[in-house]
């Protein structure tokens, strides 16, 4: 309050409960007296001289007194009461009615059990040679329900749905190391980004190399992200390039706006917003429909509110245009967005270098995954960003995470190991329609040397 406030004129404050009107099943503790049974000129004799014997008696004759006693009888004046009452008090009425009540205790019964987060990995591979490196993505999970991880020089797939492992290429030591995997949208065709600069097309189906893609950036490719037949590929060399990997000719646009390594990409749900993350501490939203081959694009948004290296970027899937994204060592923080406005909706400090964010494909949830100092994942509710729990295991900062296609359990990997978290759980009943097949985004192509 400023000084000024005190002097100021006395302001009518309204009361929280204002006065109203009381209905008609109020005030039950009132009594309205039967009028009917009320003798009123009894009433007045009383009231007036009935009362002067009482406080003055008068001495009189026995003989008087017997006689004022049957007169009295005889006229029915031997009454001590003035106000008689008809009925007794109704019965109390509950002021909540017995049914909500009944409602109440009932929704508690059937109220959902709280989940319980397991506080370890259901189960922990070997990860011998993984590269600890914040600006590379060494880690994704398909479609097809096989996860390919980025070891040194060598890329290697897990099928989980048997457990077995296989290795997809190994690429020379002047070529090496791998910088970045991803899976395409059929979960059949994967890109592997190399220290280079080119991008390998690889069919996991035939284990057949399927194109190159060579001359779009300088230095080695850390980013990659699919929108269907695109693959966006984002260098040190802060270079964003779409391909089309179906023409001959595949870099259809560039978007130039980072001064330093993209080490972020990820298109929206909708496919026509990208996000990217630079070392610049930069975030970027660009928008297709502003695109061109011809030129430079423009961004959407320019975005500098983190002040350290955006790397995890993340898409909500049940709220269009609300984009999360976190800050490394000197940010420490995860930021809400608005893609189409550019507002930031909130910062939450989480204490620790972010290096990976995952959203709750079933629940409002979101999951991050932290540096220095504790290296551990943590569990957030959305919107209250309330921890939920936190999850330890690993001894190194865990830059790596990747979510399984039905999106329950979550695979991360740090310290040269590979760990499986059941951190967003089984849900009880799944309500969406299976998604469509989607074409293969270079089906009819054959082998391109």
């Amino acid at each position: 309050m400023d000084s000024g406030s005190l002097s100021s004129p006395a302001v009518k404050i309204e009361s929280r409960y204002p006065l109203r009107r009381k209905t008609s099943r109020e005030n039950l503790d009132r009594f309205i007296p039967n009028r009917s049974a009320m003798d009123f000129d009894f009433a007045h004799y009383m009231l007036t001289e009935g009362a002067k014997g009482k406080e003055n008696p008068v001495v009189c004759s026995p003989s008087r007194e017997a006689y004022r006693k049957l007169l009295a009888e005889a006229l029915n004046m031997n009454r001590t009461r003035i106000l008689a009452f008809k009925n007794k008090p109704p019965t109390p009425v509950d002021l909540i009615p017995h049914e909500i009540t009944l409602s109440i205790h009932q929704q508690d019964r059937t109220a959902k059990p709280r989940r319980i987060i397991p506080q370890t990995s259901e189960r922990t591979l070997d990860a011998p040679g993984l590269v600890d490196d914040y600006y590379l993505n060494l880690l994704d999970w398909g479609s097809a329900n096989v996860l390919a991880i980025a070891l040194g020089n060598t890329v290697y797939l897990w099928d989980a749905s048997n457990g077995s492992t296989s290795e997809l290429v190994t690429v020379d030591e002047e070529n090496g190391p791998i910088t970045s995997v991803s899976w395409a949208p059929d979960g059949r065709h994967i890109a592997v980004g190399l220290n280079n600069s080119e991008v390998h097309l690889w069919d996991t189906a035939s284990d057949k190399q399927l194109r190159t893609l060579r001359g779009g950036h300088r230095q080695r490719v850390g980013s990659l992200a699919w929108n269907n037949r695109i693959l966006t590929t984002g260098g040190m060399d802060g270079r964003i390039i779409n391909n089309d990997v179906r023409i001959r000719s595949p870099i259809v646009e560039t978007y130039r706006g980072h001064e330093q390594e993209v080490c972020g990409l990820k298109w929206s749900a909708s496919g026509q917003q990208l996000a990217s993350g630079g070392n610049d501490n930069l975030l970027y939203i660009w928008d297709r429909g502003t695109a061109s081959s011809s030129s430079p694009t423009q961004w959407l948004h320019r975005l500098e509110d983190h002040t350290s290296a955006v790397r995890s970027l993340a898409w909500c899937p049940f709220q269009r245009n609300l984009l999360a994204t976190g800050g490394g060592s000197g940010d420490q923080s995860i930021k809400f967005w608005n893609t189409h406005t550019g507002a930031c909706l909130n910062s939450v400090d989480t204490g620790s270098q972010v290096c990976s964010l995952l959203w709750n494909k079933n629940e409002r949830e979101l999951l991050s995954s932290h540096g220095f100092t504790q290296n551990q994942l943590t569990l957030w509710k959305y919107p209250s960003m309330v921890k939920m729990g936190e999850l330890n295991g690993h001894t190194s900062r865990v830059l790596y995470m990747a979510q399984s296609p039905d999106g329950c359990i979550v695979a991360t990997a740090a310290d040269e190991t590979l760990r499986f978290w059941n951190a967003f759980g089984t849900p009880e009943v799944v309500t969406k329609a299976a998604p469509k097949a989607r074409a293969e985004p270079f089906s009819h192509m054959n082998r391109i040397r």
